[in-house]
């Protein structure tokens, strides 16, 4: 493939091991529109990478080798990623290489149970080096979890549906306007993909982030849980508690953290919201 101008120089994976909150050295202002869209490998034996993790356990079962991908059409106000909203900011990377990478660790990964969770940043925004690296993933005996929001849900092929064996589905308020707030996006692709992923019967985790005056509001986390009641496939629902562990990302990159005052949520509230689920028999972590 030819060599474009947006390229950077390819480095080894290994040189992008670290964690989802180390800040991306961006070449490119999250603010900034481009003037050229790039256009992702057409055979999708490549892409942008902003890191991984290798001990994951808190991004599907068992222990997982958590890969993050960029670009997003996200702007959510929590978000503890800002770095990766810009697909160029990340560092190119064949699938070989990934590939090369995960299976340092496939052994270990089989025998605990876990597997390979694919995040970012939104993955879908890179479907096709997506896809291949799913299918890898399945040819290693590897169990595939996918991180989403669903608003890109439409770029995921029935193949790409095959290659994965978990969603975990972000829904992030059930009042379209409350939604559009927090993630400068609309509801319904997220909910038309819950609704695909439930026809297709793939497994799926329901994550929800509770901010205290944001997401917290009884009425809206009722919808959530009516809409989750809807599915046959949810084998469990995760509130995730509001931090501001990425919040140094957004002052150096010159973004306005609206959530600067918010602070984390009470364990009463945490019940209370995990009790709205639990009264439609949802499990719930």
């Amino acid at each position: 493939m030819e060599e474009d101008k947006h390229k950077q120089r390819p480095v080894s994976v290994s040189q992008m091991a670290g964690s989802r909150f180390d800040l991306l050295d961006c070449k490119i202002t999250p603010d900034t529109v481009d003037e050229d869209v790039p256009v992702e490998d057409p055979q999708g034996l490549a892409g942008y990478i902003h890191s991984y993790e290798t001990m994951g356990t808190s991004d599907g079962p068992g222990m997982r080798f958590v890969l993050f991908l960029t670009g997003c059409p996200l702007r959510c106000q929590y978000c503890h990623n800002p770095d990766t909203w810009r697909l160029l900011n990340g560092r190119w990377a064949t699938v070989d290489e990934v590939m090369d990478e995960i299976g340092k660790y496939a052994e270990f990964l089989i025998e605990s149970d876990g597997g390979v969770t694919i995040s970012g940043g939104e993955p879908l925004f890179q479907p096709k080096f997506l896809a291949s690296i799913l299918r890898r993933c399945q040819d290693l005996g590897l169990h595939t979890a996918l991180d989403t929001s669903g608003f890109l849900g439409r770029q995921m092929t029935d193949a790409m549906l095959a290659d994965t064996d978990l969603v975990l589905l972000d829904i992030k308020s059930s009042s379209p306007a409350i939604y559009k707030d927090i993630t400068g996006v609309s509801i319904e692709p997220t909910l038309a993909f819950a609704r695909r992923l439930n026809a297709d019967g793939t497994p799926v985790w329901i994550r929800y982030v509770l901010v205290p005056g944001l997401s917290d509001d009884v009425a809206n986390v009722a919808g959530v849980v009516e809409f989750a009641a809807t599915l046959d496939n949810v084998e469990r629902v995760e509130i995730l508690p509001f931090h501001k562990m990425g919040e140094h990302k957004w002052e150096a990159l010159n973004l306005e953290y609206r959530l600067k005052d918010a602070e984390p949520p009470s364990k009463e509230l945490i019940q209370r919201v995990q009790d709205q689920f639990r009264l439609k028999n949802l499990q719930v972590f």
